[in-house]
């Protein structure tokens, strides 16, 4: 999963991010593996008015159910600019 937060997020605001990700996964059964983050990076195009955006990657093992309830909660998050759930292939 990757997620882009605002650039001038701090730390506080990343941190809670990945603790909801991590909570959801945990509670469905999943595991949290790497989490990388990439830093502020120049956005491909505007996103409520944001040239750059603060990319993070979340590599977690779970059942595909946990994907739906990722994403309502990450809908919800006003501090999530954008986000996406990709599969790895085995």
């Amino acid at each position: 999963m990757m997620f882009i937060v605002p650039p001038e997020a701090d730390e506080s605001v990343i941190g809670g991010v990945i603790d909801r990700i991590t909570k959801i996964v945990s509670q469905a059964g999943g595991d949290v593996g790497k989490v990388d983050r990439w830093g502020r990076r120049r956005l491909a195009y505007e996103i409520a008015r944001q040239g750059e955006g603060y990319y993070v990657v979340v590599a977690f093992t779970a059942e595909p159910s946990v994907i739906a309830e990722l994403e309502r909660s990450l809908h919800l998050a006003d501090e999530v600019l954008r986000f996406k759930v990709v599969q790895r292939a085995a």
